[in-house]
């Protein structure tokens, strides 16, 4: 049978045109209202999670967070733990990684109890240890897990200390160094904050106001039991108008005791209150592990 083709009717075309308009609003109505959030991961605390290189492969994150760096403060001893994941292959993960365009930082505390910053000499020396380990330093003696491969930031995720800490002398140390030597490249500097305001365990080094993002972490607080506050993300936004704010969540409710959000739920009512603030950042993502089972992530990028 031979198929002739014609010039498409005038009630196609319009058909077809508005067919694109409805899907293009319907896919992304973040990008529609000039919002370009963005969502960060953290990654490293299940052996079962997949790759570093998996994860940025993905395309579902725009910046992946290395957890935890668990034990500093005392005696010069130090500990990377990520639940098990070779090491070997790390740092070409990495490269391939910021190849992408998904830089790579590492965290800094966690949910152990062996670390604190009580003077700030046990701060710089935390900075030396991040900077030659991880970063542009040369020392020669220094042991670098990750090769000649370096890392893009530092991020603070604290579970206790509080004012007497010294984390506003490794924040003020690493600002120093903020251009990684060789590729000129921002050092990026996060903190990853309980909900309710302030978090006194972060509190000072915030202040110093040069830290360029922080997740609020809206679960696994009392404060914060129920999910998303509006009126606590509004004190964060107005006490940090030049740091982006990000919207934190557990991928699923096996992530966390309390504040799990279903993804319709922060598509509906969430995020249209987050994105009116004008330092808005996006989204946080606890953890690769559980986002990869729910597709948590897959499920609110184009609303970020």
């Amino acid at each position: 049978m031979a198929f002739t083709r014609g010039r498409p009717s005038l009630a196609v075309s319009a058909a077809a045109l508005l067919s694109v308009v409805l899907i293009s609003f319907l896919a992304g109505p973040a990008s529609a209202q000039g919002k370009t959030g963005q969502v960060t991961v953290f990654w490293g605390r299940h052996r079962d999670e997949g790759s570093l290189r998996e994860a940025c492969d993905s395309g579902l994150y725009s910046m992946v967070i290395m957890s935890f760096l668990d034990v500093y403060g005392g005696n010069g001893n130090y500990h990377l733990d990520l639940s098990g994941h070779s090491l070997a292959g790390m740092g070409a993960a990495i490269k391939r990684c910021q190849f992408l365009g998904v830089p790579v930082s590492i965290s800094i505390g966690g949910f152990g109890g062996a670390y604190s910053l009580p003077t700030n000499q046990s701060a710089l020396a935390l900075f030396d240890h991040l900077w030659n380990t991880y970063f542009g330093g040369s020392l020669n003696d220094t042991r670098r897990p990750f090769g000649n491969a370096w890392l893009d930031g530092v991020d603070m995720f604290l579970e206790h200390g509080g004012a007497a800490e010294r984390y506003s002398t490794l924040a003020l140390e690493l600002a120093k160094h903020n251009i990684r030597a060789g590729d000129g490249k921002l050092l990026h500097l996060t903190a990853t904050a309980h909900c309710r305001f302030p978090d006194d365990r972060v509190k000072e080094a915030l202040d110093t106001g040069i830290f360029e993002r922080i997740h609020v972490r809206f679960y696994d607080d009392t404060d914060c039991a129920a999910g998303f506050s509006a009126a606590e993300w509004a004190k964060w936004a107005a006490a940090y108008p030049f740091t982006k704010i990000y919207v934190g969540v557990p991928a699923s409710l096996q992530a966390a005791k309390t504040g799990y959000t279903d993804p319709a739920a922060l598509r509906r009512a969430v995020l249209p209150v987050a994105q009116k603030a004008s330092n808005y950042g996006g989204v946080m993502i606890w953890d690769r592990y559980f986002d990869k089972r729910s597709n948590y992530s897959g499920s609110i990028k184009s609303w970020v």
